[in-house]
C-alpha cells in the first residue's frame, strides 16, 4: 500500500513537472544574424511550435514543407507561430538560409549551431517538435515525422487556441 502511494505521488509530480516545463534561457541567432533569447519568445498568449530540423535531414524537410503549405491557414485560424530551429553545425550552416529562401518558408528560422538548445531540451535526433502554450509551457513533444503527423499537431494547436 505504501509503495502504491509513493508511485501515485511520483506520477503526479512527473505530470506536473512536465506540464510546467519552460523553454530554457538560450540565445540563438536567426538567419540574418540577430540574437533571439528563447526564454523571451512569446506569441501574444497564443501557442507556438518549435521544430528542430537540419538541411541534411529528409524527413525534417518533408515535415516543414508540408506544414508550410498549411501554415497560412493555421495562422489565420489559431494565431500559431512556428520557429524552425536548424541544428546544422559550422560545416553545413551556410546551406540553411539559401534552402529556407528557396522553399519560401514564412517561419522564423533560428540557428542552434553549437547544439545548446538541442542539449537543453534533450533532443537526440531530428525532426523533433515541441508545442508551447500561450504561457510559455511546453505541453507536447513529438519525435520523427510520418505523413499525417502535421494533422495531430494542428489538432493540439487548435485545442490550445480555443
Amino acid at each position: 500500500m505504501k509503495s502504491l502511494n509513493l508511485l501515485t505521488i511520483f506520477l503526479f509530480l512527473s505530470i506536473v513537472t512536465f506540464a510546467q516545463e519552460k523553454l530554457p534561457n538560450v540565445v540563438l541567432k536567426d538567419i540574418n544574424g540577430n540574437a533571439v533569447n528563447l526564454s523571451e519568445i512569446t506569441n501574444e498568449g497564443k501557442p507556438f511550435v518549435i521544430n528542430f530540423w537540419a538541411t541534411w535531414c529528409a524527413p525534417c524537410k518533408r515535415e516543414l514543407n508540408t506544414i508550410s503549405d498549411l501554415y497560412e491557414d493555421w495562422q489565420t485560424e489559431t494565431g500559431v507561430k512556428i520557429y524552425a530551429i536548424s541544428i546544422d553545425d559550422q560545416r553545413t550552416v551556410d546551406k540553411v538560409k539559401p534552402y529556407v529562401s528557396a522553399q519560401g518558408w514564412e517561419y522564423a528560422v533560428l540557428l542552434d549551431t553549437n547544439g545548446d538548445l538541442k542539449r537543453a531540451l534533450g533532443v537526440n535526433n531530428v525532426p523533433f517538435t515541441f508545442l508551447v502554450d500561450g504561457k510559455g509551457n511546453i505541453v507536447w513533444k513529438h519525435n520523427n515525422y510520418n505523413p499525417g503527423d502535421e494533422n495531430e499537431l494542428y489538432e493540439k494547436i487548435q485545442k490550445l487556441a480555443e
